[in-house]
């Protein structure tokens, strides 16, 4: 078929042409705008799940629902080791321009930028030259004397607070939306959530949507202890069979083209019903499919497209980032799960590779830093990405093969 016309889309945050299996999300987060502008009591909100289910997808969709209701947005990727402020400012800069557009009283936005821009300078606060310092782009006076104290929390509880009273004068909010926030400093998650409790108290209207790690609420509650009560946590999980295949059908009526069914299935087995998966096979069984309908055996020719690209591009990457002490870890979790899903646990592993459990720590931790597993549970590891068990097992067969026929 014509591979112009192909609808699939796997891409890192690249939203799929259906957005199947999360109304529920999407008709909570819509009540949730609502209330928020009206100064209902609401929580900030969290998801999680593992790489690959589509959290980014879904915190892009969340974002351009609240444009739609006329609020302020912004969006930060948390990256290890990189402080808050900076990029903090950068996405709130963003959200107050798409209110000063709505805004009546133009000092009032030049207040609330003078404020931000004081809040943005104490990045580099030490900078002993003017021409060497970070400058934020707002082209207003300083605001002295708010949310520039260099105190993490206090600045930005002042600065929530400012931009909050903004959103209120033009009856809507502020969403801030935060992605892989498993990666935010200690300091940084201990400020972020005394913000966030500071403005669920005044009944403000500023949210924050967190994306991160199955482990992420341990790593929020482990900051504050009140952060269990402070968000609403959604697990984003893999698809159930009626979604991954309205996934694929949907975008494929639209261009006249159907499934069989048994295409289907084989399609729902290969990708587990992880949205990233569903869309890697559904493009490779498009391509490889003479005509429509696309039947199983076309799935068939596809599969080994789909996850030699996958090996590249998804599990690859990751795996090219791990040391050899990193990459017997891996592989001993992938024999010890069998390939599957399920958290291993630490001990295991130690007999498993028949050394002290204190030696593997570095390369535990390391891994750990780096997002290719989290801890499941005390004493438990798991793989952040599906399937890579699998993989692992895939690659070590086909190297022993290889070693073999040389």
């Amino acid at each position: 078929m014509d591979p112009v016309r192909n609808p699939f889309a796997p891409g890192a945050g690249q939203r799929p042409p259906e957005l199947a299996g999360r109304d529920r999300e999407l008709d909570a987060f819509d009540v949730m705008l609502a209330r928020v502008a009206r100064g209902r009591p609401e929580r900030s909100l969290v998801l999680t799940g593992l790489r690959g289910v589509g959290k980014t997808v879904l915190l892009g969709e969340l974002r351009s629902m609240a444009l739609r209701h006329g609020w302020g947005t912004g969006k930060v990727e948390a990256r290890p080791d990189a402080a808050l402020r900076r990029p903090l400012a950068a996405a709130l800069h963003r959200a107050v321009r798409d209110l000063a557009v709505r805004h009546r009283a133009p000092d009032r936005v030049d207040t609330a930028l003078g404020v931000l821009k004081a809040f943005a300078l104490r990045a580099s606060p030490d900078s002993a030259k003017l021409r060497d310092r970070w400058q934020p782009g707002i082209d207003v006076p300083v605001v002295h004397g708010r949310a520039d104290s260099g105190d993490m929390e206090i600045d930005l509880v002042e600065l929530f607070t400012v931009v909050g009273e903004l959103a209120a004068d033009v009856g809507t909010g502020i969403a801030l939306l935060i992605d892989e926030m498993q990666d935010l400093s200690e300091r940084d998650v201990s400020a972020l959530c005394a913000a966030c409790h500071e403005m669920s108290q005044a009944r403000a209207p500023l949210v924050v949507v967190g994306a991160g790690l199955p482990h992420l609420p341990a790593v929020l509650s482990a900051s504050k202890s009140y952060s269990e009560r402070l968000f609403r946590y959604v697990r984003i999980d893999r698809l159930e069979r009626r979604d991954a295949d309205h996934a694929l059908t949907a975008p494929a009526e639209r261009e006249n083209v159907a499934f069989a069914p048994d295409a289907l299935e084989l399609l729902f087995r290969a990708s587990g019903g992880y949205p990233y998966f569903v869309q890697a096979y559904g493009k490779a069984a498009w391509d490889a499919a003479p005509t429509s309908p696309i039947k199983a055996g076309d799935v068939a020719v596809a599969a080994p497209e789909a996850e030699a690209e996958l090996a590249v591009g998804f599990f690859g990457a990751r795996y090219e980032r791990a040391t050899p002490a990193e990459r017997e870890y891996l592989r001993a979790m992938a024999e010890l799960a069998g390939g599957g899903e399920e958290p291993v646990g630490t001990a295991t592993i130690a007999d498993h590779l028949a050394r002290r459990p204190s030696s593997l720590s570095p390369a535990r931790d390391s891994l750990l830093r780096k997002g290719l597993v989290f801890s499941a549970q005390r004493g438990q590891i798991a793989f952040t990405v599906p399937h890579f068990g699998r993989f692992l097992l895939a690659s070590t067969d086909a190297s022993a093969a290889i070693t073999l026929n040389g």
